[in-house]
């Protein structure tokens, strides 16, 4: 069993309720907190990153988060442009953000580690991706 820490905080986006259960499942069992969002938007909300006049209240409240893994294919806002929205931020750039797909697409891929994903996973997830996930993120 990998453990994080209970202080660590992971936010979980996934439009499909099954792989945000799983993915909050595996993180619980890793000590981890977990707080889950549907969708690209809803993540930007809890982040504080909806619009600039929220920014000073994010700065308060920027250690909330230690990683974001969020779902590639998602309506609305796709994995990759929550991504650039996070590394836009000049408060979240430094949060790790990890993009987990079922497509194994390579143009994807790289197109996401090049706009600062720390990594790329594919779906579904299972406990030696949070070992993998762990090691990279301690180093």
């Amino acid at each position: 069993m990998v453990s994080f820490g209970s202080d660590f905080h992971v936010l979980a986006v996934d439009d499909n309720l099954i792989d945000r259960k799983l993915v909050e499942k595996l993180l619980k069992n890793s000590s981890c907190k977990v707080t889950t969002a549907e969708n690209g938007w809803r993540a930007l909300e809890f982040l504080g990153l909806v619009d600039e006049q929220q920014q000073k209240t994010l700065e308060s409240s920027v250690s909330k988060v230690n990683l974001v893994i969020t779902d590639y294919c998602m309506p609305g806002m796709t994995g990759y442009e929550l991504l650039k929205k996070i590394k836009e931020s000049s408060v979240m750039k430094e949060v790790p953000v990890v993009v987990v797909s079922s497509e194994n697409i390579p143009t994807r891929i790289n197109q996401c580690l090049e706009e600062g994903a720390q990594m790329f996973m594919l779906k579904p997830l299972k406990e030696a991706d949070v070992k993998k996930l762990k090691c990279h993120l301690m180093n």
